[in-house]
């Protein structure tokens, strides 16, 4: 069944697309949500006209997300997990947690745009954030063990604390 678009739609298009869909599901779900219309010959002729007069609209949208694309650019998130002893970490983590993380950092992204498989172990891995549909960006995140951070900062805080007391005895003589 060929169906043209009325929204975006995560794994099938994007807008004014048209698509190749089972009929079941264009029946039952797709067109009485008000998501997509029949791929009618007069519908595509409507479609193609309403593309020719919002061409400049659509380059405006896809000109925001590239400057958003680039404000994401250099982005890098590391997030600390709870983490067992063989690995594995205590739940996962998803687009949740990127699209916080990724908020933390004043970067606003709707969670349902992130594309990427939850993440059960440490390691580095790639989140794909698709802003448009010719525009995506991939984000690297490194999943670090939650109780692997602290230690890492504390024998640098005693250095510091060290070198404290140091520069206020040369200072007292």
């Amino acid at each position: 069944m060929e169906l043209i678009l009325k929204e975006d739609i995560i794994g099938l298009g994007y807008k004014n697309d048209i698509v190749n869909v089972k009929s079941g599901y264009g029946r039952n779900y797709l067109i009485p949500q008000g998501k997509a219309v029949i791929a009618s010959p007069s519908a595509k002729k409507v479609l193609a006209e309403n593309l020719k007069q919002q061409a400049h609209k659509l380059a405006a949208i896809k000109a925001a997300a590239e400057d958003k694309a680039k404000t994401m650019e250099g982005v890098a998130l590391v997030i600390p997990a709870k983490v067992s002893a063989t690995g594995q970490l205590y739940g996962s983590v998803n687009a949740n947690i990127v699209a916080e993380e990724l908020q933390k950092k004043g970067i606003e992204v709707d969670r349902k745009i992130i594309v990427m498989r939850d993440i059960k172990t440490v390691g580095d891995f790639v989140a794909t954030v698709c802003l448009h549909k010719e525009v995506a960006v991939e984000i690297p995140v490194q999943v670090v063990a939650e109780n692997a951070e602290p230690v890492a900062e504390a024998p640098v805080a005693e250095e510091a604390q060290a070198e404290a007391p140091a520069a206020e005895e040369t200072a007292a003589e």
